[in-house]
């Protein structure tokens, strides 16, 4: 079984940023593809950002690209989201996911485990 819990969500003025991580309960996710989603009221849930299970490689949604950095740190069994010039409409719950493959994916069925989320609001 695999746990996933993300922190760092908060309320933030625009232009702002906020630094959401993933922390994942074991070491097996080193092994597979990262990604960032984020569902806003009444709206489906997107891809934000994904990371190989390496690290080397990181796809991005257009809306976040220059904006928004996915990192992460195997050894620590993490991962980051880096959210910097933060807009209103980037208000969400951001939710970390683990992909079924190595190679980062923009599919929600290609994620197998998820964190519960957390709760970004960004103010104009």
């Amino acid at each position: 079984q695999v746990t996933l819990v993300e922190s760092g969500g908060g309320l933030v003025q625009a232009g702002g940023s906020l630094r959401l991580s993933c922390a994942a309960s074991t070491r097996t996710c080193s092994s597979n593809a990262m990604g960032w989603f984020r569902q806003a009221p009444g709206k489906e849930r997107e891809f934000v950002a994904g990371i190989s299970s390496g690290g080397r490689t990181t796809y991005y949604a257009d809306f976040v690209k220059g904006r928004f950095t996915i990192s992460r740190d195997n050894a620590k069994n993490t991962v980051t989201l880096q959210m910097n010039s933060l807009k209103p409409e980037d208000t969400a719950i951001y939710y970390c996911a683990r992909a079924g493959t190595s190679w980062p994916v923009r599919q929600i069925s290609d994620y197998d485990y998820w964190g519960q989320g957390t709760q970004v609001t960004v103010s104009s």
